[in-house]
């Protein structure tokens, strides 16, 4: 798989001139696929920082070459807060592990939907432990999309960048100096979709909900500010904010209200403002996990969702509320997300666990990587919490430490592996109605 110099590189896909980092392909249309997953394999995981640069920089003038580029999804979701589009949910999904096979399978259930209505992201926490850097995500993405014959706007989010509070009030400028950081590392990364959390900053014993939503509203109207600086001409960034932490209490649209209201009249007329607002409804990252490893039951406040959404559009002119930690839900609730017109739904955990409880997935692998979390991830093993628990919850940081040898697994592996999870999402896009929309996009969004 490895390509063992530039000039390997260079050979392998036809380079017919070559200038620094950049190189001109003489056929883009005839790369193999075996070429195609040989760059993207080397753009995550060579060893040699040239070998991986120059692998990431064809993969992305091949993608434009082929007409396959990083978007943003701005116009379909302002289209969506002037209600010109309706009964549509875009399902935004996290990638944790083997990431191009799985974007291969997005792709896949996206041409049997007529869909481009999706969006593939990665949370701030996850760039950290899975090992994958904004630059990296991006291009194992673009691979997967030149793999499967794909053409048009491609929508990568930065999810959840998140303030943390612990960070904040120890050192609140180095903290903000952070988050900027990877705000900036993201934009040029390509990332065109970003959502801010600074949830964690609401003070919920302060007097008013105002007051509990400033230092919320505060923050991410700044963090608006400074993307808008950043953003290349031509991109208006779709940006997020968040006003309830998933995992606390529901949201309420007195909560709304007094963030959206206070965030505008920082934001003022200087420039576009956040296009959604993520909400709490009941749910929680990963789900509930019972003792012996099961996930509790949730039930989803869908009346909120409602509501909210409603408020976000009609008062707001937003496309509506998003929701997070939704992958483990009940089958039977995801249709409802679109018909109480939630924007957005975030699915990262059941995909991840459709990998590791995959038939496919080798036991040996699976034996190594939980070895590895017993020994390593002790400090998080809590008094009381079961091993079945406790593997549960961080088995999610075994893909960065085994990021190269999921790579290695047989392709015949990762083709199994794909095929379950590309039902899985052929599923969830007809439930969330994100089918038939290449017209739509092409109106709102561009080619």
């Amino acid at each position: 798989m490895e390509f063992k110099s530039v000039d390997d590189l260079k050979a392998a896909v036809g380079a017919a001139a070559c200038e620094g980092q950049v190189c001109e392909i003489a056929d883009a249309k005839a790369l193999s696929s075996d070429v195609i997953e040989r760059l993207a394999f080397n753009a995550g995981v060579n060893a040699d920082a040239q070998v991986k640069e120059l692998a990431r920089s064809v993969i992305k003038g091949v993608a434009a070459a082929l007409g396959i580029y990083s978007a943003s999804i701005q116009g379909l979701y302002e289209a969506m807060g002037a209600g010109e589009v309706t009964g549509l949910t875009v399902p935004a999904i996290n990638i944790r592990g083997l990431t191009y096979d799985t974007a291969r399978a997005v792709f896949r259930a996206g041409a049997k939907n007529n869909s481009n209505a999706f969006i593939f992201e990665i949370a701030k926490s996850e760039i950290g432990y899975t090992e994958q850097r904004p630059a990296e995500y991006t291009v194992s993405i673009l691979a997967a999309a030149i793999r499967e014959g794909y053409k048009g706007p491609v929508f990568i989010q930065g999810d959840h960048f998140q303030v943390s509070l612990k960070g904040y009030e120890a050192d609140k400028a180095a903290e903000i100096e952070a988050l900027k950081a990877l705000i900036k590392e993201a934009i040029e990364g390509e990332f065109y979709n970003i959502d801010i959390d600074a949830s964690t900053l609401v003070d919920l014993d302060r007097p008013t909900v105002t007051d509990q939503q400033r230092p919320n509203f505060e923050i991410t109207a700044f963090m608006t500010s400074y993307i808008r600086e950043l953003e290349p001409e031509g991109v208006t960034v779709s940006i997020g904010g968040e006003i309830g932490e998933v995992g606390s209490q529901n949201s309420t649209e007195e909560e709304l209200r007094a963030f959206m209201d206070g965030y505008l009249d920082l934001v003022g007329n200087r420039h576009k403002g956040i296009s959604k607002i993520s909400v709490q409804t009941g749910t929680s990252h990963g789900g509930v996990v019972l003792p012996d490893g099961t996930i509790a039951s949730v039930s989803v406040d869908f009346d909120t969702i409602e509501k909210l959404s409603k408020v976000s559009r009609e008062v707001y002119g937003i496309s509506g509320v998003v929701q997070h930690g939704a992958s483990t839900l009940p089958d039977d609730d995801f249709h409802l997300f679109r018909k109480r017109e939630a924007s957005e739904v975030h699915l990262a955990t059941g995909f991840q666990n459709m990998v590791y409880d995959s038939a496919s997935f080798p036991a040996q692998l699976k034996a190594e990587v939980y070895a590895y979390l017993k020994e390593n991830m002790k400090a998080e093993w809590g008094e009381g919490v079961t091993e079945e628990q406790f593997l549960y919850k961080t088995r999610k940081k075994g893909f960065g430490p085994f990021k190269e040898k999921m790579w290695r697994l047989p392709r015949e592996t990762r083709d199994a592996i794909g095929a379950e999870l590309e039902d899985r999402f052929d599923y969830l896009f007809k439930q969330l109605n994100s089918v038939n929309t290449l017209e739509k996009m092409k109106k709102y969004v561009g080619e």
